[in-house]
């Protein structure tokens, strides 16, 4: 088997092998629907509102695949990733535009270093700086340029404080956000989770993002969410790291499954 992109001791794969970020997943989704670009693609051809599993799916797949699979199973992930992309365009959008692209990894890298710090411990800032510009590979490997990318962490800050700010969440995003937010069509063993989702996803979003869905948000909710992860901080950490990186090791096994079966890594088994 080939090497990865990356070793085990990068810093990306220390923060994405945890299975912690998927209490963000929800965070980074409504984040880029939040852009109209996005929104607009995803209205117009997905149907994970009715699917949200799938959609899950193809995103572990992809970052997994990228971040934790071998060169050519990252090259194989990202061509499928980008073949469908080239399909979602539409008026005044489309998926390979490089600034959505920065959009969506931007979301990406920001939740997964904000929640990781919560409950393991602030990276230093060489760490951080090299978890930045290893990330930008998710972009990259799909076609995104590589100027795109903001230069530095200081260039993404002001990009992502700048877009925060001045995105103004579209009919389109706020139906998807509250779509996922309250979802029908989860299995029913999964349905209990959904007020913890919700309670965490919107308390996680950025104030201005969380106003643009309405979404009502108090100080109370804020102490709640806190004591959480100061709670999750005590307890996580220890466990044994085959636990921790449970849902990294099931997804891509379930990618390498996939790319023994079939072509296209990305179909939905029927």
């Amino acid at each position: 088997m080939d090497d990865g992109l990356f070793d085990d001791a990068a810093v990306i794969r220390r923060v994405a092998r945890e299975g912690l970020l998927l209490a963000g997943g929800g965070r980074a989704t409504l984040l880029q629907v939040a852009h109209p670009g996005v929104a607009q693609g995803v209205y117009d051809h997905s149907n994970f509102a009715e699917r949200p599993l799938d959609r899950l799916r193809t995103t572990m797949s992809y970052v997994y695949g990228v971040l934790f699979g071998t060169r050519e199973e990252a090259r194989t992930i990202s061509r499928a990733v980008e073949a469908m992309h080239r399909k979602v365009t539409g008026p005044g959008y489309y998926a390979n535009d490089p600034d959505l692209q920065v959009w969506v990894n931007a979301t990406l890298y920001e939740t997964a270093v904000v929640l990781y710090q919560k409950v393991f411990r602030p990276l230093s800032g060489a760490e951080l700086d090299d978890c930045y510009r290893q990330y930008s590979v998710l972009a990259t490997s799909i076609g995104c340029p590589e100027e795109a990318w903001p230069a530095g962490r200081a260039t993404f800050e002001r990009y992502w404080a700048d877009m925060v700010g001045t995105l103004r969440v579209s009919p389109e995003g706020k139906a998807i956000g509250d779509a996922l937010m309250w979802p029908r069509n989860l299995p029913l063993a999964l349905r209990p989770g959904i007020p913890v989702n919700r309670f965490t996803t919107i308390g996680l979003l950025p104030a201005p993002i969380r106003a643009g869905y309405g979404y009502p948000w108090t100080p109370r909710q804020q102490r709640i969410l806190d004591g959480s992860f100061r709670a999750s901080a005590v307890v996580y950490p220890h466990l044994p790291l085959r636990l921790r990186a449970g849902l990294k090791d099931y997804y891509l096994n379930d990618l390498r499954q996939r790319f023994a079966r079939r072509r296209n890594p990305l179909a939905a088994d029927g």
